[in-house]
């Protein structure tokens, strides 16, 4: 029985992945690359917050204005969806592709209430007259806080392709590489949220 190059390239596109194997470490590289620039950005975000942060011009302080409770069930919504990220990831490696879309699916509905409570923030402080035009301590709430919002917006589109993907092409080595990768931006907007909800919203009230 003769087997040409063409078969073994499709079947082993179709194989679930081994995690023990560094098949795609240029990619992983590349995006852990991506992750240290993205550091780089949210450091110099934080460092302008805590420069500016009292600069309030007689304007709302953050005791003023920020509301601890809702912070915290914004951050406990985030860390609930990195753990159901987490177990799309776990079954993958089953290659169980009716449990993956099932997780992706969660972490996606997780991930919008998310930015749903942050656009209401948002919208509230607005509203009252506290806008990132009435002082540089609340311009750099604005901007450091937006673009981590800006950011989970960015991963719940980049979730529905991945969730289309895995539903018509279920578990190749491909789809496996993406979900992988698109798990380590998700923890590290959990891991960067969590910075934020201590040294913005827990230091500010305190």
């Amino acid at each position: 029985m003769t087997i040409y190059h063409s078969d073994i390239v499709k079947d082993a596109s179709k194989a679930v992945p081994d995690p023990h194997q560094d098949a795609y470490s240029k990619a992983t590289l590349g995006f852990w690359i991506y992750l240290m620039t993205d550091c780089i950005i949210f450091a110099t975000l934080f460092c302008t917050y805590h420069v500016l942060k009292g600069g309030t011009f007689g304007g709302p302080t953050s005791q003023d204005i920020f509301n601890l409770k809702e912070a915290f069930i914004e951050t406990m919504i985030l860390l609930f969806s990195t753990v159901t990220c987490g177990m799309g990831v776990l079954a993958a490696l089953k290659n169980k592709k009716r449990a993956i879309v099932t997780w992706l699916g969660l972490t996606f509905l997780l991930g919008a209430s998310f930015i749903a409570l942050e656009l209401r923030e948002f919208h509230n402080l607005v509203v009252e007259g506290h806008s990132w035009t009435q002082s540089a301590f609340l311009s750099s709430f604005f901007t450091l806080v937006g673009t981590h919002g800006f950011h989970v917006s960015v991963g719940l589109l980049w979730l529905v392709v991945m969730m289309f993907q895995v539903g018509f092409a279920g578990v190749t080595v491909d789809t496996f590489r993406r979900l992988v990768i698109f798990s380590l931006f998700w923890h590290f907007l959990d891991l960067v949220w969590i910075f934020i909800f201590t040294f913005v919203y827990l230091m500010g009230v305190l």
